[in-house]
């Protein structure tokens, strides 16, 4: 069984400015990147995200960048709590792909997916976590960006 999921969701928003919420590392730490985010994405890059609840700052990887469309992103995979315990992660990196596309009119469908764990039990259980944590992610963009609250603030620390 392969370990991927696919979580979606709509902004009144145009594709240009939800695109920008998440390549500028300012609006990304307004409301995603609990702990800050440093660096644009673009292709090529390596940016970091922090977390209030998985503190220390991860390495990001940008792999591919296509204006007001596509990221695809890497990360080290967690496995069980491995990352809670030494942010090393399990030694592998999974992909992240957001794709964004224009929907009635000045609305931007948002779709997130992340593939690549190994099939252990574990990286089940992470998968699952990454899942919780990406429809958090779509939620609090959609909260910023149309009524400009933070939903995350104080939520994990």
């Amino acid at each position: 069984m392969e370990l991927k999921f696919k979580v979606a969701g709509r902004i009144a928003k145009p594709v240009s400015e939800v695109f920008e919420a998440v390549i500028d590392p300012a609006q990304l730490s307004r409301y995603f990147t609990t702990g800050g985010a440093k660096g644009r994405i673009e292709t090529g890059a390596t940016v970091t995200w922090d977390f209030h609840d998985f503190p220390g700052a991860f390495p990001v990887k940008v792999v591919d960048v296509v204006k007001d469309k596509k990221i695809v992103l890497q990360w080290a995979a967690n496995e069980a709590n491995r990352m809670e315990a030494d942010n090393a992660g399990a030694g592998y990196d999974t992909t992240v792909t957001m794709t964004f596309e224009p929907v009635d009119g000045n609305r931007t469908l948002v779709t997130i997916s992340e593939e690549g764990w190994r099939e252990t039990a574990g990286a089940l259980k992470a998968s699952y976590g990454n899942c919780e944590g990406w429809t958090g992610a779509l939620c609090a963009m959609k909260v910023w960006l149309e009524h400009g609250i933070n939903l995350r603030e104080g939520f994990y620390k």
